[in-house]
């Protein structure tokens, strides 16, 4: 062995040895060699770090004998425990055979210190290596290979300390080009704030070319047994935080499991309460609004309800997965929570939901039959009332004062049909909203009632207007019967519904008569006619005709005839007079009265001076 190797490893197991007798309170050894030699301070070291009593022994051996007998009681109990003491035996011990005494002291620090290392199964010195290399793994200029060179810098001494006590030092602050300052840093900081004690001192790292393995490795271990407690109390700290952790999810699960259920029952039973008390009125309007909002829920609410049921039914299996997975006791939702609970509310949900789904379209289906039935009776009792009453005016006879006493009566009879119609129009209205355009209780339509009544309306509009002008045309006694009849025909077909005619009706009738004015004549005409009224009323119609066709025998109408015979001719000649259909006879008056002209072998005859010398 190196003496210098020899020289710390003396001096490092001297101090480790002084530490455990510490423990003992035992008194410290001066010399290894010596110390150890009578076999005293061996079994007291041997029984602190084992823990055990050796017995009976020299605790002042004087002889040879004795010191052989205390340091075979300590060995022998050593090699009990498994360990090898290969070429070690009492009396070297006992001869102060340094180098003997510091084999067996490595391998009683091997037995008691670094054998129970274990790492992933590694023990002893590889688990010890292992264990400083996952400590120290990330950081900088830190890269343990061995237990010799991998720490002369001081930085793997320092960056165990920093990995586990932050706190005690700042790994980021250190000057890595001081390898010294590093490692006494470090060794101090070991000591006075973790209990470790100074097994090496700064030169014995730093300043030799390979560290003593196994006095670094002796030095190493006090830092793993110093941390393992503080890893036991991590892994011990890891762990319950994991199990409070699950147990915290998993109560924040089954917190939020509870919650929503809750919640969902209490959603799907306030809609329940709700259908029960809903009273669906005989308003197609508001029962269909009903409806619009039941389906409305159809496609909205029931669905984020099916959506959560389904999402409750997961959330429980993961609640019981998750405490299943880390082996604890299942977890039973309280009761009214349960998943038989919810199937049950939902068995009744859909129950109560048909219900009410079914009541809104049978009271629809209510709703449209009364509509048609309203409908159809208000519509065939109206229909009877204009068949009634079209009957009544076909009916009439006697004089023409009574038939008209009893069309006046007819025209009052009808004005309430007119609030009648309104009425069925409602309805028909009402049944259009409701879609109930089919009706097998009638074939009555608005259309066809509003026709017929206006059929009904005008024919007694036309009926009071035919008699009151029977009434006139039977006082007109100067007109023959074609005439009248030629007439009243004209006014007619061109008189509105008040039974009067408007100028431009007028000109119509006159046209129709045969007679035809320009506007300017045509206004005055008429306004004449009419006594300055914008209608013209049957009465002064026939009036008018009347005065523009009746033979009056006066000297103007007398010229206009001949005038119009002759045809503007200020002469009429007798081929003129047979032209226009005068009786021959009459022709053959004229023709001797009146006074002739001759005109180019052709006789006329002055018709102007004629009818002057006959009224003169």
């Amino acid at each position: 062995m190196d003496k210098a190797w020899e020289a710390i490893q003396k001096k490092t197991f001297t101090k480790w040895v002084n530490t455990k007798l510490d423990m003992g309170h035992v008194p410290h050894i001066q010399d290894l060699s010596n110390d150890l030699a009578n076999g005293v301070r061996l079994i007291q070291l041997v029984e602190i770090i084992s823990d055990t009593a050796l017995g009976r022994y020299s605790t002042n051996p004087r002889m040879r004998i004795q010191c052989v007998e205390n340091v075979n009681k300590a060995l022998n109990f050593i090699m009990e425990r498994g360990v090898p003491l290969t070429n070690i035996g009492a009396e070297d011990i006992v001869d102060r055979n340094l180098k003997l005494v510091l084999g067996m002291l490595w391998t009683i620090i091997l037995r008691f210190t670094i054998d129970n290392i274990n790492q992933d199964g590694k023990s002893a010195k590889e688990g010890l290596l292992l264990w400083c290399q996952r400590k120290t793994a990330n950081y900088n200029e830190v890269n343990v290979r061995d237990f010799t060179y991998s720490w002369k810098d001081g930085l793997a001494f320092c960056a165990l300390i920093h990995r586990h006590r932050p706190d005690l030092l700042d790994y980021n602050a250190l000057d890595f080009s001081k390898p010294h300052e590093n490692t006494a840093l470090a060794f101090d900081v070991a000591e006075k704030y973790l209990n470790i004690p100074k097994l090496l001192d700064v030169e014995d790292v730093c300043d030799i070319e390979k560290p003593d393995d196994k006095s670094v490795m002796t030095y190493v271990a006090q830092y793993f047994h110093a941390f393992s407690s503080q890893d036991k109390d991590d892994t011990a700290g890891r762990r319950v935080a994991k199990f409070a952790d699950v147990l915290n999810s998993v109560w924040t699960m089954q917190h939020n499991y509870e919650e929503r259920v809750t919640a969902l029952i209490q959603a799907v039973q306030s809609a329940q309460r709700k259908w029960k008390g809903t009273k669906l009125t005989d308003s197609y309007a508001e029962t269909k609004e009903k409806a619009s909002e039941f389906a409305t829920y159809k496609n909205t609410q029931k669905r984020e309800w099916v959506s959560e049921k389904r999402d409750l039914d997961t959330l429980l299996g993961n609640i019981q997965t998750k405490l299943k997975t880390y082996n604890l006791k299942p977890y039973f939702p309280p009761e009214g929570l349960t998943l038989k609970d919810l199937d049950n509310m939902w068995r009744d949900l859909l129950r109560d939901e048909g219900e009410y789904h079914r009541n809104i379209n049978s009271k629809l289906r209510e709703i449209k039959e009364n509509l048609r039935k309203a409908y159809a009776k208000a519509a065939n009792d109206f229909q009877r009332l204009l068949d009634t009453v079209s009957a009544e005016l076909a009916a009439l006879d006697g004089d023409l004062e009574g038939q008209l006493s009893s069309v006046v009566i007819l025209s009052q009879k009808i004005v309430p049909l007119q609030k009648k119609l309104e009425a069925i129009e409602k309805l028909d209205q009402a049944c259009l909203e409701a879609n109930t355009e089919e009706n097998d209780y009638t074939v009555y339509s608005v259309e066809d009632l509003t026709f017929e009544y206006g059929l009904v309306e005008r024919s007694i509009r036309k009926k009071i207007a035919f008699i009151e002008n029977q009434s006139i045309s039977r006082n007109m006694t100067n007109l023959t019967p074609d005439q009248l009849e030629e007439f009243e025909s004209a006014f007619r077909y061109f008189a509105n519904d008040n039974n009067t005619l408007s100028i431009e009706g007028f000109r119509a009738a006159l046209a129709s008569s045969g007679l035809f004015y320009d506007d300017y004549d045509m206004d005055l005409l008429f306004r004449h006619t009419a006594q300055d009224h914008d209608q013209l009323k049957f009465e002064q119609f026939i009036q008018f005709m009347v005065s523009i066709t009746e033979d009056k025998s006066t000297p103007e109408q007398l010229h206009d005839a001949f005038q119009t015979i002759a045809g503007d001719k200020p002469y009429v000649t007798e081929l003129d007079l047979r032209r226009c259909m005068v009786p021959e006879p009459s022709v053959d008056y004229l023709v001797q009265e009146m006074p002739s002209l001759s005109l180019n072998d052709e006789t006329a005859f002055d018709y102007s001076l004629y009818v002057n010398q006959m009224f003169k």
